[in-house]
């Protein structure tokens, strides 16, 4: 297991928020921190610590006022330590290869992918041609309804038909390197982690997996080596010390180890 480290930007700025409660509309979102350091200070934090893998989500949409902004907060913590972080957020096959170039060692995507409720397969295979599938992370993000969990897309706010499954990951693992999986029904509000998308992810081996989503402390992370079986790595956000939380990063990089 893992520390994945991340850095959330929004309105220009790093935050840590409630996933469920961000809106386009506005450009809103339920806040449990805001950063007065730029995202180059978080990425070379991460670089002093040994942490790679981890992720930069770019909040706001492109037609946001705000979008200018929090993509050069973006590319300013990707060339601070340049091959260490992936990157998300409006990601589509003509945009991928200058994140990449600006430092992104990986493209994480999912409303180019995913589009009127179900896989896009001509939007994924465009991306692959551009970039290549090992530099390819796909998130599916889900919320639950009814006793299944479904990606959701469009930062979390829309759900689509896409059921999260092991069969779903095995045909998606052709075309990406990575998968990363907010449980956004927690995410951004320290209750604990979400036991059935863990349970889900724990029987899937074939690609890197990252957990993120209601990780309150140690005992979280342990709970969630203990379910995944060591092989799912995980994203600890508004707990950590660095945002506001109670939860040391040295701990929960120890934790892991």
């Amino acid at each position: 297991m893992r520390l994945r480290p991340c850095i959330d930007i929004h309105n220009g700025r790093v935050k840590q928020i409630v996933g469920g409660s961000l809106t386009d509309e506005g450009d809103r979102a339920r806040e449990n921190f805001i950063s007065f350091y730029d995202a180059d200070h978080f990425a070379k934090l991460y670089e002093s610590k040994g942490l790679n893998g981890g992720h930069i989500i770019l909040l706001n949409p492109a037609t946001s006022p705000y979008y200018n902004e929090t993509k050069r907060q973006g590319v300013l913590a990707l060339s601070a330590a340049r091959g260490l972080m992936q990157i998300g957020g409006g990601i589509n096959d003509e945009n991928a290869p200058d994140f990449l170039d600006a430092g992104a060692s990986h493209v994480i995507v999912t409303s180019f992918v995913f589009r009127d409720g179900a896989v896009n397969m001509e939007n994924l295979e465009k991306l692959v041609r551009a970039v290549g599938k090992e530099r390819i992370v796909l998130d599916l993000s889900c919320k639950k309804a009814g006793d299944d969990y479904y990606v959701v897309t469009d930062r979390w706010q829309k759900m689509t038909d896409v059921r999260l499954s092991l069969e779903t990951m095995d045909e998606l693992s052709d075309y990406c390197d990575e998968f990363l999986v907010h449980a956004a029904d927690v995410e951004g509000q320290q209750r604990g982690i979400e036991e059935g998308v863990a349970d889900i992810l724990s029987g899937f081996g074939k690609r890197p997996v990252t957990y993120a989503g209601g990780i309150r402390n140690v005992s979280d992370i342990k709970e969630l080596r203990r379910l995944g079986q060591g092989r799912i790595d995980v994203t600890v956000g508004s707990s950590l010390d660095i945002f506001g939380g109670e939860l040391s990063l040295d701990d929960a990089i120890a934790a892991c180890n």
